[in-house]
């Protein structure tokens, strides 16, 4: 048995068997009305959304903001729901097709930059039991993968300057500790990226720390490694979508340590780790649009919610239309739909 999100007229939720279907026909209407960009989603498809996993007999070790997590000794399977956070709370109204689009496109940069360092993924296709019985409905959103030992940071590679980047050189100039020009607007390129990693918080906003700080914490050889390696990535990532019309702006990564072997591991250049920016709309001087969770964040500013629990019940064309970014995304830089 699943919670099953269903957004109907009000955007509620009821509880539900998983093999039900949510018509999302409503909000999709909506959403044709306007220029968000390209997806061949039809009006009338039918969608499974899974806005919590809950397994006869079995408990998740965690539940984060989207994903639920299964320990299974020396490997974990980690199940991206459709559940959608902003401003660090889960709002009660799920996203078709979120789940997939996190799975699916962190497997496509896991396989492309896999030269880079080796990712923890051993399978999203076949699950040890009791867990195969439930394959058709994990299937595209799970992923089994090697257990590791997560570092205590998360590597940030910035680009741009946008975000608590921004805001951090507005008061000093620097990010992390390292100084930049000045006289930069808001969303400018960076004369070259930057390493920003940051503690895990484990409720509310993670906090940007010096390099220093971070050596400190993993030591230095391991994080030089880590810088190395996040910047790598990065420059390999805006390699390859700037062609495809996509800004990375920035992103993060996670790394674990398994028998001394550093593993790409958790999410990698989704647009829920990554702030993706449409490279024709790009004008420096502000903020940007990106192809994100942005139609919630707008939403929630426009009817001034205090941005504390609970959240507020999302309408059917916020819905529609981040569900459309999310694709839109994926198609982009996969090269073809979701399926």
């Amino acid at each position: 048995m699943f919670f099953c999100g269903y957004p109907g007229q009000h955007g509620r939720l009821r509880q539900g068997n998983v093999t039900a279907n949510i018509d999302i026909g409503a909000g999709w209407d909506k959403m044709q009305n306007t220029s968000q960009g390209n997806c061949s989603v039809s009006a009338t498809s039918a969608v499974k959304v899974i806005r919590e996993t809950n397994f006869p007999g079995l408990t998740p070790a965690a539940r984060g903001k989207v994903r639920d997590i299964y320990d299974l000794g020396d490997r974990l399977l980690i199940v991206a729901t459709d559940r959608l956070s902003a401003f660090d709370v889960v709002m009660p109204t799920p996203i078709p097709d979120k789940g997939r689009v996190l799975t699916q496109l962190s497997l496509f940069w896991f396989n492309l930059l896999r030269d880079v360092i080796p990712h923890h993924v051993l399978s999203l296709t076949e699950f040890p039991a009791p867990f195969d019985k439930y394959k058709d409905d994990l299937a595209g959103r799970t992923m089994l993968v090697r257990k590791t030992k997560p570092l205590p940071i998360e590597c940030v590679a910035r680009g741009y300057l946008s975000g608590s980047g921004w805001k951090e050189y507005g008061a000093s100039g620097k990010i992390c500790g390292i100084s930049l020009p000045g006289g930069l607007r808001e969303s400018d390129r960076l004369p070259e990226p930057i390493f920003t990693p940051a503690t895990k918080a484990v409720t509310g906003h993670d906090e940007n720390i010096p390099f220093e700080q971070a050596a400190g914490l993993l030591g230095e050889e391991l994080a030089e490694q880590a810088r190395s390696v996040t910047l790598e990535l990065y420059r390999r990532a805006v390699a390859y979508a700037e062609p495809r019309g996509i800004l990375l702006a920035d992103t993060k990564f996670e790394f674990g340590l398994l028998n001394g072997q550093l593993l790409w591991i958790d999410e990698a250049l989704t647009p829920d780790s990554s702030r993706f920016w449409p490279a024709a709309q790009y004008k420096p001087g502000g903020a940007q649009p990106s192809f994100d969770k942005q139609f919630v964040r707008d939403y929630l500013e426009r009817i001034q919610w205090p941005k504390t629990p609970p959240g507020p019940d999302l309408p059917p064309d916020v819905v529609a239309a981040t569900r459309a970014k999310y694709r839109e995304a994926y198609r982009i830089l996969v090269g073809h739909e979701l399926e």
